[in-house]
């Protein structure tokens, strides 16, 4: 609501009786304040009149008397009868009294004027129900407090206007014929609109009308008494209109007799207290977003106080008209009062206690509406207008009482700020947790300036929930406490709540100590939550250690499905940063980082009718797992380039941490990254144009990195080619993307002797070498780049400033293992949105140092081994070749490397040549782009006793699509769908289980780009890829790959997987590599060809071991190939396409 609160003067169902109860409350100004300043600054001089002070506050409660004595009959007729049409019949009377004051003006008849003001005054008491009652009728609930608010704020603004028309224009020498014009025209219109205010039905038709004034009242009140939190809010807003009438009613005497100013300062303190009331509710409508709740009143009433008793003491340095030395009898003006400091602090203490006034008020009357009866609404605002007229009667009466004893107006506003702080403490005595929720939402905003998302998800959930939350500090039940709307209650182990800086908490919040060991701890959450209560859980048990999502334990789960209530899911974000996180030395901590709070959709946690028992709640397990892998993917910051990332990573983490290292053991800060991707960007932008496709054959270097980032900077999109695919397949993707300029190294093509590839280039493309580009980089170049480099953000949104993060961020090919490469657009959300989804899973953390050799132009090694950790302030060693299996094993021991990417063949060759100590820093191998053989997975665990967790990808999904992790592996899967993921399963005639799998979600490509349609983007339909995989899904949800569709063998109309083929040869000879591929058979269809580099392969040995393992006779090959050495591309896949080419040789 907080952002839309205007929009309800645009409609039809508030408009009209907006403007309606404004001009009316208009009229009553301008009439009170012309009677007013009429006495005071003409009747009672030209009369001399000795105690006008007390003749002020008396007709004050002239006007409000018949508030206390008609309240209980308007009260009742705005319950029996249409609320519109008693409206219109109270606007009509309105004319004939506005009439009547304006014969009371013109003869200056004191008495008819004071009974004019005592006939308004019952016209307001009758009209007041109505306003109020008809508001919940036509208002939804989460637009009751706008609606309030903008009533309060149009009352006081009539306020202002009623002063400025009223005050001043009366003692003008036309003043009485332009008061009498105004009053009468404005209450013909108001009139007029009362009849677009829409018709409503009766509340109670059948409601007997008891004119007995006393009983009805007193009836009424014991109505409103039954209601705890109505009456309470009932005395809230009376106490209101007792504090502040105290000062409305004496800020033209206070000005007179104590400032000695004139009617233009008196009129200055109305308008000023106006403002702050207007400003104070529209800061609540800002502040409760809708909700109607009473959670800043407790600590608005203690600033109310506050600046009530500053007033009082400002009051006594006030510069007057003695102190400027001001003649006898003259009064000052307007200017004169504002040119003096100590009197701004008066106006400022005056608009402060509005604005705080404004702030408590308007929630009281939304409650009182809210909680009411429909049938007895009106009565009950009734009843709130007997007791706020009582209050305001007695502050009428108690004010002049004082002031006739011998008090100054200062001694008032005193005794009226320590009557108030007793009334602010009784609030905070019956409203602690409001009180507590309020201060902490006030000083968590002001040091972590905490944003609160999501709240709507919130509201439609229900008492009955069980809430989540990751667990970043030990800020985060705070937080949650002050910030959720409602009373929580916290589930706490009892371990800690015996701690003794928690038991302070227990005075305050509902927290619940828990032992996990004992079964029936659950049992009291799971009837907490069956009462309707919201309780609060971190499924994680403890504070987070590694800045991720830790073990989660099925608890949480259990609870919401045995009583029967969703999961509330909430992220909280940047608190991890904070002094109050365990994460010092992983993270840079910081005083005071800004929070966020995420709240997102309510899930149900439900079990299939058979399940139970510790199935059951191995599956509530697994759900909830889901539910928080997920939150923490879905609030992360994904939808922005990568270059906007690296900034914001710079900010988080600092510009001086070494994010970058190559062979030459320079490393590179982020500061010197975008440092030198300005300096280098600028020079690429001389030769290229924006959105230009530009290829980059560079290795895994600082300088590629630096690179590919200044490309991102100047919006030039790169091309990752891959050196090692031969001079044929550059040119087809060079045409293929339709690049004519490829950027790479002098030394790079030297040290890798690639002189031949760029020579088979020349005649195609452009070849632009990095050494050029850097002699031309001079000090207007290093001094533009310093500059940019300082304000980098600025910069990089106004050289471009429309970027979109779906627009492609890098052109990759597939590697072309089964025919010609394509090439694949990724848009900055494709990466974004993977990095994000493996984040989700898995525990990386800016202790971490990640060693990455496999080469950035293949997706792998650009998303995992490059952007992840880049982007998250993880330390990323980078190495041009994966091939070197004994370098590679000592820069892994030499850089105290903890995670490292691979692919299986890769593995097996750093495990035949490392030392057993080599990864003893290793925490995590990951294996992808081809099958992870058990043989690998067991050599790695037993020599180095490290996992490899198995993963499954491909260029088209960014490339990530499951990964085995820590906490969820199985053997002989490739681990469970990232976030986010969609997939079906097609079947395939011939498969029995499982099908081809096809995908959709937001790592998923823009797009090929194919060679038979240069330059064209050819996106996914509806945004499913077909991976071409054969796949089966288990129950839990782990993906087990059967093998290519393109991989399969038709044999006697069966489906042989080659996979399978190459797994069960792999087993047998595991030193070797294998591979398997069809050719036509005229009796089959079909027959299997093996290749191996195993010089022990044998046809019978192989028969036998397929046999022993209960395989088919089908998957035994019609011949084995033994050869010096199987093709791989360099990414470590076989190359079937070479391999095919081998064995149609070989047979030939």
């Amino acid at each position: 609501m907080s952002g839309n609160l205007f929009h309800l003067l645009r409609t039809k169902r508030f408009a009209p009786l907006f403007v309606t109860q404004f001009l009316g409350a208009f009229n009553d100004n301008v009439f009170k304040n012309a009677l007013v300043f009429l006495i005071t600054y003409k009747i009672a001089i030209d009369q001399g009149w000795d105690n006008v002070e007390v003749i002020v506050p008396l007709a004050g409660g002239i006007f409000i008397a018949p508030f206390f004595l008609f309240s209980s009959l308007a009260g009742q007729l705005s319950d029996k009868l249409e609320k519109s049409r008693l409206i219109r019949i109270i606007k009509f009377v309105e004319i004939l009294l506005m009439m009547l004051a304006s014969y009371g003006f013109y003869t200056q008849d004191v008495t008819v004027l004071m009974v004019t003001l005592f006939l308004m005054g019952s016209q307001s008491a009758f009209f007041g129900p109505l306003k109020y009652s008809i508001l919940p009728e036509h208002l939804k609930d989460n637009e009751l407090i706008g609606g309030n608010a903008l009533i309060e704020m149009g009352t006081f603004l009539s306020i202002i206007l009623g002063l400025i028309v009223g005050g001043v224009l009366i003692l003008t020498n036309s003043g009485v014929l332009i008061i009498s014009a105004i009053v009468i025209t404005i209450a013909i219109i108001g009139f007029a609109a009362s009849f677009s205010i829409p018709k409503t039905i009766p509340a109670d038709r059948e409601l007997k009308i008891n004119f007995n004034i006393i009983q009805e009242t007193l009836h009424i009140i014991g109505d409103s008494r039954k209601d705890w939190r109505i009456f309470l809010s009932i005395m809230g807003i009376s106490w209101f209109w007792f504090f502040g009438l105290t000062f409305l009613a004496q800020f033209p005497t206070y000005s007179r007799e104590v400032i000695g100013a004139d009617e233009g300062v008196g009129t200055l303190f109305n308008c000023a207290f106006s403002i702050g009331i207007g400003l104070g509710s529209y800061f609540c409508d800002r502040l409760l977003k809708g909700k109607i709740h009473a959670i800043y009143v407790p600590a608005a009433a203690i600033f109310m106080t506050f600046f009530s008793l500053d007033l009082y003491f400002a009051s006594q340095n006030v510069i007057g008209n003695n102190i400027i030395g001001g003649s006898a009898g003259e009064l000052m003006n307007v200017w004169q009062f504002l040119s003096h400091l100590p009197n701004i602090r008066i106006l400022i203490d005056m608009v402060l206690i509005a604005v705080f006034g404004g702030i408590y008020i308007v929630p009281l009357y939304a409650i009182v509406q809210h909680r009411s009866e429909p049938a007895k609404r009106s009565r009950m605002i009734a009843s709130t207008n007997i007791f706020s007229s009582l209050f305001m009667t007695v502050s009428a009466v108690g004010s002049a009482f004082l002031i006739s004893i011998g008090f100054s107006i200062p001694e008032v506003f005193l005794v009226a700020a320590i009557l108030n702080a007793f009334v602010a403490l009784y609030i905070c005595k019956m409203l602690p947790e409001e009180l507590i929720r309020s201060v902490s939402r006030t000083l968590f905003r002001l040091l972590y300036r905490v944003e609160v998302h999501g709240l709507e998800n919130y509201d439609k959930v229900g008492k009955k929930v069980v809430i989540i939350a990751n667990h970043t500090s030990l800020l985060d039940g705070a937080l949650l406490g002050a910030f959720l709307p409602d009373k929580m209650t916290f589930a706490i182990n009892s371990h800690i709540a015996d701690k003794w800086w928690v038991k302070p908490a227990f005075a305050f919040i509902n927290l619940m100590p828990l032992d996990p060991a004992n079964p029936m701890a659950a049992k009291s959450m799971i009837d907490e939550v069956k009462k309707g209560r919201r309780v609060v859980i971190f499924p994680e048990g403890r504070l987070t250690v590694t800045g991720a999502l830790m073990k989660v334990y099925e608890g949480p789960g259990t609870i919401a499905n045995l009583a029967g209530a969703p999961i509330l899911p909430i992220k909280i974000e940047g608190a991890q940063f904070s002094q109050f996180s365990l994460l010092k030395g992983k993270l840079k901590i910081r005083f005071f980082p800004k929070i966020t709070i995420t709240i997102l959709k309510p899930v149900e946690m439900s079990l299939p009718d058979n399940v139970s028992g510790k199935e059951g709640r191995t599956i509530l397990g697994e759900k909830l797992y889901n539910v928080m892998s997920d939150m923490m993917f879905e609030t992360s910051d994904f939808n922005k380039t990568i270059f906007q990332s690296l900034l914001d990573s710079r900010v988080t983490h600092g510009g001086r941490q070494l994010v970058l290292e190559d062979v030459d053991r320079n490393p590179m800060s982020y500061n010197r990254l975008i440092l030198g991707s300005y300096v280098l960007g600028r020079h690429i932008a001389f030769r290229t144009r924006e959105k230009e496709i530009v290829g980059l054959l560079l290795p895994n270097t600082n300088g590629c990195v630096v690179t590919f980032f200044a490309m991102q900077l100047y919006d030039r999109i790169p091309a990752m080619l891959n050196f090692s695919a031969g001079v044929a397949s550059i040119r087809a993707a060079c045409k293929t993307a339709q690049i004519s300029k490829v950027l790479t190294s002098r030394r790079f093509i030297e040290l890798a002797d690639l002189g031949d590839v760029v020579a088979g280039l020349e005649d195609q493309v452009e070849i632009v070498y990095l050494e050029d580009i850097r002699e031309e980089i001079g000090i207007i170049s290093k001094l533009y780049g310093m500059i940019t480099a300082r304000f980098p953000g600025f910069f990089y949104h106004k050289m471009v400033p429309d970027r979109d993060p779906q627009d492609t961020a890098v052109i990759l090919f597939t590697s072309g293992s089964e025919g010609v490469p394509k090439g694949v657009a990724l848009s900055h959300l494709n990466l974004q949105s993977n990095r994000y989804q493996i984040a989700a899973r898995v525990d990386f953390n800016p202790s971490d140092v990640l060693f990455n050799a496999l080469p950035i132009f293949h997706c792998f090694g650009m998303t995992a081994g490059l952007l992840l950790p880049l982007l998250a302030g993880i330390k990323a060693f980078l190495y041009p070749s994966p091939l070197h299996y004994k370098i590679v094993p000592e820069l892994i021991y030499d850089t105290n490397a903890t995670i490292m990417f691979g692919t299986d063949t890769f593995l097996n060759g750093y495990a035949r040549f490392a030392n057993a100590y080599d990864f003893y820093s290793m925490r995590y191998i990951f294996a992808g782009a081809e099958r992870l053989k058990p043989e690998t997975k067991l050599a790695w665990a037993e020599k180095f006793g490290v996992r490899v967790f198995e993963g499954y990808g491909a260029t088209e999904t960014s490339p990530v699509i499951a990964v085995n992790t820590p906490m969820h592996n199985k053997t002989g899967t490739v681990g469970k769908f990232l976030p986010d993921i969609e997939y079906k399963l097609i079947p395939v005639p011939g498969i029995k289980t499982g099908g081809r799998l096809i995908l959709r979600g937001p790592n998923v490509m823009r797009g090929y780009l194919l060679a038979d349609n240069p330059g064209i983007l050819v996106p996914p339909e509806d945004g499913w890829y077909d991976t071409g995989d054969i796949v089966d899904v288990d129950d839990e949800g782990y993906i087990i790959i059967k093998g290519r569709a393109k991989r399969f063998a038709k044999i006697a109309g069966e489906m042989v997987s080659l996979m399978a083929v190459e797994a069960v040869t792999a087993s047998l000879w595991p030193d070797g590599l294998h591979a398997a591929v069809v050719i036509p058979d005229k009796k089959k269809g079909e027959q299997i060809i093996l290749v191996t580099d195993s010089e022990g392969a044998d046809r019978k040995l192989l028969m036998k071991k397929i046999k022993a393992d209960g395989h088919s006779d089908l998957m035994l090959p019609r011949t084995i190939i033994k050869v010096d050495e199987v093709p791989v591309l360099g990414t470590g896949k076989t190359n079937y396409v070479a391999v095919a080419s081998l064995v149609e040789e070989k047979l030939s």
